[in-house]
């Protein structure tokens, strides 16, 4: 029987085959470098803007949309951060958004463990957690990252266990309307991802993880995470471990604590209004 092989499939597969030979160095390490780019949502109230308008309202907040991470990993673990160096170039300042920002990210795919340093008002809380569980699906539909051959996957995921360190004031209603004990349906967000095999690690971006090869795109509502560049074995290596300072809490946990003092806060100015 004769069998054809395109150089393409051919070339991936030896890809694979001297990587992984590659990563059983104790000293592995590589670097992929995000950039994240997200497009504003302003619902009912931005059908009211001109167009001007809404360009200048991104333009203000260019430094909430458009943000660039790097993912330092190994076989079993990793950390995300956000690249500052770009924020101090531009001379971006946001301290509002810097509070629903997400912190240092650290995850271990052997132990199933997740650990985020996250700062709200000037204080420091380490959330620990287990990895957000993914029920990847498996599609056949391949692009090219790069040099990198890439596989598409899609998942849903419940949208509270993405943005558990974001805020937004439908929290408060929602937790309202929690404690009138009306039924609520679950939120879900779609998420498209790209991995290659090439890169045979189970790490990503942010909090995905679990696919047979480094992430290299994903797609999580409006916002898309893509991989401009990979170093692999850089000649500094980074010490990868988790965060330790800060109130320990879980992710949930951290959600109510932010909830219930945005709520105090709203509270308060409506007190002090009507004392006027």
């Amino acid at each position: 029987m004769k069998y054809i092989f395109s150089s393409k499939l051919v070339y991936t597969f030896l890809s694979i085959f001297l990587f992984s030979v590659a990563i059983t160095a104790q000293d592995f390490q590589g670097k992929a470098y995000y950039f994240s780019k997200s497009t504003m949502q302003l619902g009912s109230w931005g059908a009211r803007l001109s167009e001007a308008q809404k360009k200048q309202i991104q333009a203000n907040l260019k430094n909430r949309l458009e943000k660039t991470y790097v993912l330092t990993f190994n076989k079993e673990e990793s950390i995300f951060e956000e690249d500052e160096k770009l924020d101090a170039m531009s001379g971006a300042t946001d301290s509002w958004g810097k509070n629903f920002s997400p912190g240092n990210q650290y995850k271990n795919v052997k132990t199933n463990s997740f650990v985020q340093n996250q700062e709200f008002y000037g204080k420091q809380f380490l959330v620990k957690d287990n990895l957000q569980k993914i029920d990847w699906r498996m599609e056949s539909e391949t692009k090219q990252i790069g040099n990198y051959t890439c596989f598409k996957a899609t998942a849903s995921i419940p949208t509270s266990e993405l943005n558990w360190y974001n805020f937004s004031w439908n929290d408060i209603r929602q937790s309202a309307s929690t404690e009138e004990n009306e039924e609520k349906e679950i939120e879900m967000t779609e998420v498209v991802a790209w991995y290659s095999p090439q890169i045979p690690v189970s790490q990503g971006p942010s909090e995905f993880w679990g696919l047979p090869g480094l992430i290299l795109e994903v797609n999580i509502g409006n916002t898309t995470m893509l991989c401009s560049k990979i170093v692999m074995n850089p000649e500094q290596k980074t010490k990868i471990e988790a965060p330790e300072k800060g109130k320990l809490v879980a992710k949930m946990e951290y959600k109510e604590i932010i909830t219930g003092k945005m709520k105090e806060m709203r509270d308060n100015r409506g007190r002090s209004r009507a004392r006027r």
